[in-house]
């Protein structure tokens, strides 16, 4: 039997007890992480009141902002300025424009009033830009008449083939005029061009880079045959041009038409390759 006070592997483990002592650091480190976190969580917050506070005051300042320039006489449009028109007029552009004096310049949609005048058959590009306080300047490009189209009327065409609008005069193009065109293709031509409008500019330049006066000698050009261009010139010769190789049939034509002068000829043909072939008038 053991004896009291000795401890051997046979008694029980008597409890032991914690001898030392707890320093005041030790004591209070649980509590100083806590009150750290609460901090941290407190900071942030208030970080993030602040924040709020800010995009409040700066979306009530840009709000107020917007009221202002908006209703401000100040921005109310004075004066529409309109430059690069020739052939049509300022105050046309100013009425398709749909903006008038005393409209906020602001609330003025400058892409909607650069839609609105590229929509006209005779603006090929359009800008509208604010000038402050209180004016709109406008800055177009007109589509220039490049020929003339003859459909029961007749009608000017830019060199991209758009219809630009009715010719009620006499005039004399410095180039040949195209037939050969309905009343239908034309209303086209006015949004678009038809294949027929582009491939008669095509043989208006073909005909321009000759460098000769074969251009000058060419009056119209037909395009409503099935079989391909015809062309005629100022003394009344038809010439069947065809579908294709036009810069290699002009070359040919031009050294024909310098035979022919002084000879009565009704027409020329040029569809065939190597070959020309001439029908000569009928003596009366």
């Amino acid at each position: 039997m053991s004896k009291p006070g000795l401890i051997s592997p046979r008694a029980r483990a008597a409890a032991l007890h914690d001898l030392g002592e707890r320093s005041s650091l030790v004591s209070r480190q649980r509590v100083g992480a806590a009150r750290r976190r609460r901090a941290r969580v407190l900071a942030g917050l208030a970080r993030v009141s602040a924040l709020i506070l800010v995009a409040l005051v700066v979306v009530g300042g840009v709000v107020a902002a917007h009221r202002w320039v908006t209703t401000s006489p100040r921005f109310a449009v004075a004066a529409i300025d309109v430059h690069g028109v020739s052939r049509l007029s300022a105050d046309r552009i100013r009425t398709v424009a749909g903006v008038a004096p005393g409209d906020n310049l602001w609330s003025v949609d400058t892409s909607q009033v650069r839609a609105r005048l590229e929509g006209m058959p005779e603006i090929r590009r359009a800008d509208v830009v604010r000038a402050l306080p209180n004016r709109l300047t406008i800055l177009v490009e007109e589509r220039r008449p490049f020929t003339l189209v003859h459909a029961g009327r007749l009608h000017w065409l830019d060199e991209e083939g758009h219809v630009l609008g009715e010719e009620t005069r006499a005039v004399a193009p410095e180039v040949p005029i195209i037939s050969g065109l309905t009343e239908d293709e034309l209303t086209t031509m006015r949004t678009a061009p038809t294949t027929k409008a582009r491939d008669a500019i095509t043989l208006i330049r073909a005909l321009l880079r000759t460098g000769g006066g074969l251009a000058a000698e060419i009056s119209e050009i037909d395009m409503g045959r099935a079989e391909g261009p015809v062309l005629y010139t100022v003394d009344g010769v038809e010439v069947r041009l065809g579908t294709d190789d036009w810069d290699e049939r002009l070359a040919r034509l031009e050294g024909v038409l310098a035979q022919v002068a002084t000879q009565e000829v009704r027409y020329v043909d040029l569809r065939f390759r190597d070959q020309v072939i001439l029908r000569k008038a009928q003596p009366r």
